[in-house]
């Protein structure tokens, strides 16, 4: 394989969201509703963005992200998540951040710091932001709850990788996800009694649920 020399490269910080239950949601709700909360979506990602680079690039229903430190990354994306939880019509996000030199091509990013981020967001369970060890240090300094997670491995990086969990959110609660589209329900109104087996948000969720189970489960 041809090695390239003297390829530059500028740090960043890089960012994955995606919505977590979104392929569900087109699978029982069709095409169209699927759409609905994509466009809810975007259009968060773009208000959150207002005064800063747009996205990189959308794949799907997942937001590529850059920004030119940890610190900007987590003063951007901590209000986009809070605003993502408080909003009923969407599902749980799952997030990635990744900080390190990256290559520039015609309005892409590229390079092993973006491949890490792409698998840390794809390592995260509906709810949950997964960092490298300088996003969580400069979530510290901003007073931001940060869980240490150890090393991890992640799928096709050489390696492990020191993890945190980042609290910029308020924490999913799994017995309120709804295990097929990852809807998390609204605290104020299911904390009235402890819940009896799995949440769901509607019939249609619980019947696709009912009929294959192992779909929607989980690997621990």
């Amino acid at each position: 394989m041809r090695q390239r020399e003297n390829l530059a490269t500028a740090p960043a910080t890089v960012a994955f969201i995606d919505i977590a239950g979104f392929s569900a949601i087109a699978d029982i709700y069709g095409d169209a509703a699927a759409l609905d909360v994509l466009e809810v979506f975007e259009s968060m990602v773009r208000d959150a963005l207002s005064g800063y680079d747009p996205p990189i690039k959308w794949i799907g229903d997942e937001a590529m992200l850059s920004f030119p430190d940890p610190d900007t990354a987590i003063q951007v994306i901590g209000p986009l998540l809070q605003a993502c939880r408080e909003e009923p019509r969407l599902p749980l996000t799952r997030t990635g951040l990744n900080h390190g030199p990256v290559v520039r091509r015609e309005g892409d990013l590229f390079g092993s710091t973006v491949n890490v981020a792409a698998r840390i967001a794809a390592l995260a369970s509906p709810g949950q932001l997964l960092a490298t060890r300088l996003v969580a240090e400069a979530a510290v300094a901003r007073g931001i709850l940060v869980r240490d997670l150890g090393m991890v491995a992640l799928r096709s990086v050489a390696g492990e990788v020191p993890l945190y969990e980042i609290e910029l959110a308020p924490s999913a609660d799994p017995a309120w996800i709804d295990p097929v589209c990852k809807m998390h329900a609204p605290y104020s109104s299911y904390r009235r009694a402890a819940p009896e087996g799995r949440w769901f948000c509607s019939p249609q969720c619980e019947e696709a649920y009912r009929r294959s189970p192992q779909t929607y489960e989980v690997p621990r």
